[in-house]
């Protein structure tokens, strides 16, 4: 299917469904951004056209499209948490699972390059003040450090964020200049 044709037109769901459509209307953006490479390739059209809904039934869900895309990368985001702590899970050896965790952030970065634009490189940080401190992976990571740091891998006497920032700027570089190239 193009990225701009429309899907037949869709049932019209049950009083309550609507978390099904605010689903549906996700995993569209979501497939039409992979599709596209670029956020803005993708409209609050688009998405209505691929999902077989009316443009209005999108602003049920989403204020806009930056609301829409948002919700994209953070689902995405959550996937990649997901992912680095299962590749960090089969290693028997602190170290081991620190550095299958930053490979796996660049591997991620290089199958999902559009979000990890849209996320890493081109957002500032929300106005929430949330930061890379509530970031899942980045809590995560930290506590890898903090095995290394028991192992005496690292030295224990270094602040496990002071190392923890190392880690991640090293793996965001790699992941950063493997995504501009793509």
């Amino acid at each position: 299917m193009a990225a701009m044709e429309s899907a037949a037109p869709r049932r019209r769901a049950r009083r309550g469904d609507g978390a099904a459509l605010r689903g549906e209307i996700l995993a569209a953006a979501r497939d039409l951004l992979e599709e596209t490479g670029s956020e803005d390739a993708v409209s609050i059209r688009s998405v209505a056209a691929r999902v077989g809904v009316t443009t209005p039934s999108i602003y049920l869900h989403f204020a806009d499209k930056s609301a829409l895309i948002e919700a994209v990368c953070e689902a995405v985001f959550v996937e990649l948490d997901e992912r680095m702590m299962a590749a960090s899970a089969t290693a028997d050896e602190p170290f081991e699972a620190l550095r299958r965790f930053g490979l796996e952030y660049v591997a991620f970065a290089q199958a999902h390059p559009e979000q990890y634009r849209i996320v890493m490189m081109t957002r500032p940080e929300p106005e929430s003040g949330a930061g890379h401190e509530d970031f899942p992976a980045y809590i995560h990571l930290l506590e890898l450090v903090g095995r290394c740091q028991a192992e005496g891998i690292f030295d224990a006497a270094v602040p496990p964020e002071q190392i923890g920032l190392v880690m991640w700027a090293a793996a965001h570089g790699a992941a950063s200049l493997s995504v501009s190239a793509l």
